[in-house]
């Protein structure tokens, strides 16, 4: 896979958790869209431990297992993220992505001490911001929204959503996403992405902080000055 498509799509697992209003009726989409719209006016932060499960079936079987700890933060139109990866197959790996860093997604590799820009954070906005801070306004202008109704998830009660990309040239890399929003604390808890080609990606989130401080560090890393940069 081009590092510039793998990159857009590791940032893209990284969704998770809008405050929202408990006791919409299931299968009612108005209605969770009609909370998603109250929910993006009192979000502001948010934080998780993650696990990323990325599943190929085709060419050649492979399964890889990423965690550590995302970061969010939206203030009117900005938005920040920061994706700060521990482990891969239980061996330290760290990485940090962070999207919207002077306008573009970096991924700093630290193990080679390179990082990679990739400059069209605009086009794929929507798609980073799925579940973090996004209305149900915006959502509904960016995706095809099916709600499934009331599931049960790890022993709590949850409301799955199928969304499907209305931009053929996102729906191209990434046809559908289903997620699992908890209903008690209004956060998504699990979500599935189907990348085609034999490929799916699984994200988890654990101990999700809503609207709490962050470290300093959340959406920025540390290079030396033999630093390599590539931009894609």
């Amino acid at each position: 896979m081009p590092l510039g498509r793998k990159l857009v799509l590791a940032v893209s697992i990284a969704l998770g958790s809008i405050p929202v209003q408990p006791a919409f009726a299931a299968g009612d989409l108005k209605a969770v869209l009609q909370r998603l719209d109250a929910a993006a006016a009192r979000f502001h932060t948010a934080s998780a431990d993650f696990v990323y499960k990325n599943v190929q079936t085709e060419p050649v079987p492979d399964t890889e297992v990423q965690t550590g700890e995302v970061y969010y933060r939206r203030n009117g139109s900005g938005f920040q993220m920061g994706i700060h990866i521990e482990r891969v197959n239980g061996q330290r790996a760290p990485e940090v992505i962070v999207c919207c860093r002077n306008g573009v997604i970096e991924l700093y590799q630290k193990l080679i001490d390179q990082v990679t820009r990739l400059s069209k954070f605009s086009r794929y906005k929507s798609w980073f911001m799925l579940g973090f801070g996004a209305s149900g306004q915006e959502l509904a202008e960016k995706w095809n929204i099916q709600d499934d109704g009331a599931e049960m998830l790890n022993g709590g009660k949850t409301e799955k959503l199928e969304m499907v990309p209305k931009d053929p040239a996102i729906r191209k890399n990434l046809p559908e996403v289903t997620m699992w929003i908890d209903l008690d604390t209004g956060v998504s808890v699990k979500q599935v992405f189907d990348e085609g080609q034999g490929q799916t990606r699984t994200a988890t989130y654990t101990n999700i902080r809503i609207n709490r401080s962050l470290p300093g560090n959340a959406f920025t890393f540390k290079t030396g000055s033999h630093t390599t940069y590539l931009n894609h």
